[in-house]
């Protein structure tokens, strides 16, 4: 199988990519076969995501891979976390697929706090709350849509829903779920206790297996309509796992950061650390390849920017935006995790808002931005500010020491964001490569078919086949 070809179908909030992979003398080679766009869609006053069409563009990119002449040999999927749909008993889809960004989990957190305190939740799962995790997100259904709940069958994450309806199996991935707040970090299982104590139903959730695992292969529908058969294989599903599998780090000492819509930022560690202290700085522990933990901090990331160039930036290139912010002497700094940017109606109100609170001169005079560049000038110097304090409290919380930072993703090729992060954590950074999440998804599929021997030579291969930019 060493000249096989593998397909990563990586979907974020945004766009989807179909990005083929094989060997060849010892490198990874890819290629581009198809891209689409992907946003969230108002469904009966929700904001929903369109998994038809999602699916739709799935087969269309099967099918161009076809065209081409590059049937891969297994395909496997990767999207954003916490997100799920409800089956019922003929395995129907029950209600739209609910994005996380819907007030629908609004006060669910209370909700859950008087079955379950923060403190004790964070002591069994590990995961950092964040408002629309999949626990706060059932809690709404089950409050808001007690029917659904009580005609549902099963629960699949996005991914898992995607895979089912390639190969008609259902399974759960390990890292997709550890995004629920519904995993126990140390069992790597369903957390019944937190499931009884909610409410849920046990008989919905699936069950869980690790990444890399050969779950099936396209129905007989699907190898008619596309014309040939795939294994399926679930890569590590949740993107973030993907691209942390990807990271080319040569040191166990190195941060790595999945700059995109989201920054993550965080180390791999072989325990979950479920302390006060780092409930209270609001770390994750989250699944990663061969069931190592992903200790790390979700940052809002570029979601700012992207909102502040779509609202009065369109007609500017990424490149030239960057390029304002350059030239620009804002040094308006905020702090991008505040609540008030998850969904504002104007991101650039919400950013001149929280900089007049937040920025003022040695005369206490509050400075705001005014321009274009100014807005990315401020986004960027914050969003590497949050990375030093992040890096502080890594350190603070392990008890190491870190070297480097790697980051990887979109966001690597932000040449200015860069320089900020490396001159903020003090630190050189090495940026790339870029469709981390991708090469992650493609090397768990190579481990799984035998063609990699396991994450190491994967990382070793993918170290050799990019460039990697040292700042």
């Amino acid at each position: 199988m060493k000249n096989s070809i593998h397909l990563a179908i990586d979907i974020g909030a945004s766009g989807g990519r179909f990005i083929l992979g094989w060997l060849y003398n010892g490198l990874l080679l890819t290629e581009e076969v198809h891209r689409f766009p992907n946003s969230m869609i108002q469904i009966n006053g929700q904001c929903c995501w369109d998994i038809d069409a999602l699916y739709s563009e799935i087969i269309a990119g099967l099918k161009k891979c076809a065209e081409l002449g590059k049937k891969p040999a297994s395909v496997g999927i990767d999207t954003w976390g916490v997100d799920f749909v409800l089956l019922d008993d003929e395995h129907n889809l029950i209600g739209p697929a609910v994005a996380y960004r819907d007030n629908r989990t609004d006060d669910m957190d209370s909700e859950v706090n008087v079955l379950i305190s923060e403190a004790e939740l964070y002591s069994r799962n590990g995961i950092q709350k964040m408002f629309f995790n999949t626990i706060y997100q059932l809690m709404g259904v089950k409050i808001h849509t007690p029917q659904y709940l009580d005609r549902a069958s099963k629960l699949l994450f996005i991914p898992d829903y995607l895979h089912y309806k390639l190969c008609g199996v259902m399974k759960t991935e390990y890292t997709i779920a550890s995004t629920s707040g519904l995993l126990n970090a140390r069992t790597k299982d369903w957390d019944n206790e937190i499931i009884d104590r909610c409410g849920f139903p046990r008989k919905i959730f699936e069950e869980i297996v690790p990444a890399g695992t050969v779950i099936g292969g396209f129905t007989p529908e699907i190898v008619s309509e596309v014309g040939y058969f795939s294994k399926v294989i679930m890569p590590p599903s949740h993107d973030t796992a993907s691209a942390f599998l990807a990271v080319p780090a040569q040191s166990n000492k190195s941060v790595y950061i999945s700059s995109g819509t989201w920054s993550l930022m965080g180390v791999e560690i072989d325990e979950p650390i479920t302390t006060e202290k780092s409930r209270t700085a609001n770390f994750t522990n989250e699944g990663g390849f061969d069931y190592r933990y992903r200790f790390l901090k979700n940052i809002a990331g570029l979601w700012l920017m992207q909102c502040v160039h779509k609202e009065i930036g369109k007609e500017i290139s990424y490149t030239d935006l960057v390029e304002l912010a350059r030239l620009s002497d804002c040094d308006c700094i905020f702090d991008v995790n505040d609540e008030s940017f998850a969904a504002p109606e104007s991101m650039v109100d919400a950013i001149r808002e929280a900089c007049r609170k937040q920025c003022s001169d040695s005369e206490g005079i509050s400075r705001t931005p005014e321009s274009l560049g100014d807005y990315a000038r401020s986004i960027f110097l914050s969003l590497a500010d949050s990375y030093a304090k992040t890096m502080r409290s890594l350190q603070e919380l392990t008890g190491t020491e870190y070297s480097s930072v790697n980051i990887i993703g979109g966001g690597s090729l932000n040449s200015f964001l860069n320089e900020l992060a490396a001159k903020a954590c003090g630190l050189p950074v090495y940026a790339g490569p870029t469709e981390g999440t991708a090469l992650g998804n493609i090397a768990s599929q190579m481990i799984a078919m035998g063609v990699l021997s396991d994450y190491k030579e994967a990382r070793s291969v993918i170290r050799q086949s990019f460039d990697i930019r040292k700042v």
